[in-house]
């Protein structure tokens, strides 16, 4: 158990060729940090919303997308304040509107594999 930290290495193992499977797939905190980070900007229904809307439809302005999420123009704001800060998306301005897209290529990844469960969770 090669992988695990001093400070756990007296606890009682059942797999222990499994526990630095396990530690090494979880790997750096930061790493996971910044997962943790990731998720949870997709963790709140309306910005999944607006980011599944972004990634299937491409650019739309803040108008269009309360209408299509059923969120009010100031929450929408808000919500793209948000995914805007963390690199998420970014607006391209044409005259007086901005059009929002999604310019980070990761979360486009994980929108990707949001279909239909079939079933509320």
């Amino acid at each position: 158990m090669h992988l695990v930290p001093s400070e756990r290495a007296g606890r009682r193992s059942i797999d222990g060729h499994r526990v630095c499977d396990a530690i090494a797939a979880i790997g750096e905190p930061g790493h996971v940090h910044a997962w943790a980070e990731r998720f949870s900007l997709l963790s709140d229904p309306g910005r999944l919303a607006l980011l599944m809307a972004l990634h299937r439809t491409g650019p739309l302005a803040v108008s269009d997308l309360a209408i299509a999420t059923g969120m009010n123009d100031p929450a929408v704001s808000q919500a793209l304040r948000l995914l805007r800060a963390a690199g998420v998306v970014a607006g391209e301005k044409e005259g007086r509107v901005v059009r929002y897209r999604i310019v980070d290529p990761i979360t486009s990844d994980l929108l990707e594999r949001c279909k239909p469960l079939g079933r509320a969770i």
